[in-house]
């Protein structure tokens, strides 16, 4: 488990996730793989570090409707969220990032669909997920 992040210095990087969905701990697994210069780095929103994230940001962390990605401070949700998580990837999963140059409207609906009905089509698990002691330098916790 890495410290948490100096309040004062603008958090980067850092994907705040839904830890009990398997979409969602799905994606951040598929990360993990794929990003091997371990530059993205993780806090599920039921850790207490996660909440206030969450909180901070406008982001219920019971309900969350949403992801975060924290690019240079910046709270990113949705779509263009999702385009900076994938710009700071190697190729060819940077190229994916065009996403966010799609019209907003399209792409940010189809996020919201997807995410209204995430635990009905890959289910949600009783705990948070768990990382290995290999990934635990990426997440952060408490």
């Amino acid at each position: 488990m890495t410290a948490q992040p100096d309040p004062a210095d603008p958090v980067d990087g850092l994907w705040l996730f839904d830890g009990v969905c398997n979409f969602c701990t799905g994606s951040v697994q598929a990360v993990l793989a794929l990003d091997r210069d371990g530059v993205i780095r993780f806090t599920p929103i039921q850790s207490p570090y996660g909440r206030r994230l969450a909180i901070a940001h406008g982001l219920d962390p019971d309900t969350p409707e949403s992801f975060l990605f924290l690019d240079q401070g910046r709270p990113l949700a949705k779509t263009a969220a999702i385009g900076a998580l994938l710009r700071r990837m190697r190729a060819p999963w940077s190229w994916l990032a065009v996403v966010d140059r799609l019209p907003r409207r399209m792409t940010d609906a189809a996020y919201d669909w997807i995410a209204a009905r995430r635990y009905r089509l890959m289910g949600k698990k009783d705990r948070c997920m768990v990382p290995t002691p290999a990934q635990r330098a990426r997440f952060v916790l408490e």
